[in-house]
């Protein structure tokens, strides 16, 4: 019998989506709840490594994914010059096995309606428009307060609600946000038959210009700044600011700037990070995904890790009789060096950018694509 009959998990993202639909599967009664109004997530396109797409096939999502998404397995390199000249052409590693590819790109808010429909479809009971206003907990469980005066009683909170996380907050545990220095013009557009993988474009105007196929017609395309305060800006003005420096940047990125007329489409945010060190739960409440560590997508590994923190937490429930200090121990010893890691490399990659230092990027690269070859 697994140690847990009943949870309650905060937050539809790819973390609570991904351990509701785990627990879920194997019989535990799953309450998924989100504060946001509709499975519609923000945001532009997301890529996907190959140790993400491992985790969607134990999900049972990886036929929709791959449908949904664009898979390629290489990375593209070009010169900030008036060509856009192509540098280097470099095979990305496959680190979810052979089998997949190296990475998929997608809409992101298909990739939540994946996620979330999976869940339902297999038990969780998912709730939009609400939130917890706090926990009651003993040794036994826990009691949840949500917003419209209602309660509820849990064997498990799980709190995957994102990097300012009200579950974390409410718990009174304390832990630094801080930007990274950089902030990123994200854009969705139409896909040029031009871009059939990810290139990066390292210098110009931004310390990165780079776009990602997420389907057939479609991509997401990014610049990556100094850090600013972009709040004041309307939305034709973000669309001018991002039109007008990508303007420095040339080959596809020519055929992209030429579709970038949608002022809707474009959304601005600075890099954020952060690790709550050792333990994650307090008492029977548990913190996973960017509640716990943050990092910039300079790896593309946020979601990525996201979801290995839910497989791993999820099996440890199923397989442990009881909720005990050495489940939490596990799950600590399984997953925080790993995340932590990859915290630490995605944010060393930005600051050799912002101090305009040729750090070993391929011996980086490789580190990462070593460890993350093995599954979490």
């Amino acid at each position: 019998m697994p140690s847990v009959q009943s949870v309650l998990v905060v937050g539809a993202g790819a973390a609570g989506t991904a351990a509701a639909i785990l627990l879920a599967e194997a019989g535990v009664s799953v309450d998924l709840i989100d504060v946001k109004p509709d499975v519609g997530a923000v945001g532009s396109g997301i890529t996907l490594q190959g140790n993400a797409l491992r985790v969607f096939r134990q999900l049972g999502v990886w036929p929709e994914v791959e449908a949904a998404g664009y898979s390629f397995d290489s990375l593209g390199l070009r010169a900030p010059d008036p060509a856009g000249t192509l540098v280097a052409e470099i095979p990305d590693a496959r680190t979810g096995g052979p089998d997949l590819p190296a990475t998929v790109g997608m809409y992101r808010p298909e990739l939540a309606r994946i996620l979330v429909t999976r869940a339902a479809d297999v038990g969780a009971k998912v709730r939009f428009g609400t939130s917890c206003t706090g926990f009651a907990q003993d040794d036994d469980g826990v009691t949840a307060s949500f917003e419209d005066g209602t309660s509820a009683r849990y064997d498990l909170v799980i709190g995957a609600d994102g990097v300012h996380s009200a579950t974390r907050q409410q718990l009174g545990i304390e832990l630094e946000t801080r930007s990274t220095g950089m902030g990123i013009w994200r854009v969705f557009a139409p896909r040029p038959a031009s871009v059939t993988r990810t290139d990066l474009v390292y210098g110009g105007r931004c310390y990165i210009a780079g776009y990602c196929p997420t389907g057939e017609d479609t991509l997401y395309a990014y610049l990556v700044e100094t850090a600013q305060d972009r709040s004041g800006l309307s939305p034709q003005e973000s669309l001018d600011v991002m039109r007008d420096l990508a303007a420095s940047y040339h080959g596809p990125w020519d055929d992209i700037r030429e579709s970038l007329v949608d002022p809707e489409r474009v959304n601005y945010t600075w890099f954020e990070t952060h690790v709550l060190e050792a333990p994650w739960n307090r008492g029977r409440i548990v913190l996973i995904g960017d509640a716990v560590h943050a990092c910039p997508p300079t790896l593309a590994q946020g979601a990525a890790q996201a979801l290995e923190d839910a497989a791993v937490l999820s099996e440890l429930l199923l397989s442990h009789e009881h909720v005990t200090d050495q489940l939490w121990e596990e799950l600590i010893e399984r997953r925080y060096d790993r995340a932590r890691s990859v915290v630490e490399a995605s944010n060393q990659l930005g600051q050799w950018l912002l101090d305009g230092e040729q750090g070993d990027v391929p011996a980086l690269m490789g580190r990462m694509a070593q460890m993350l070859s093995q599954p979490a």
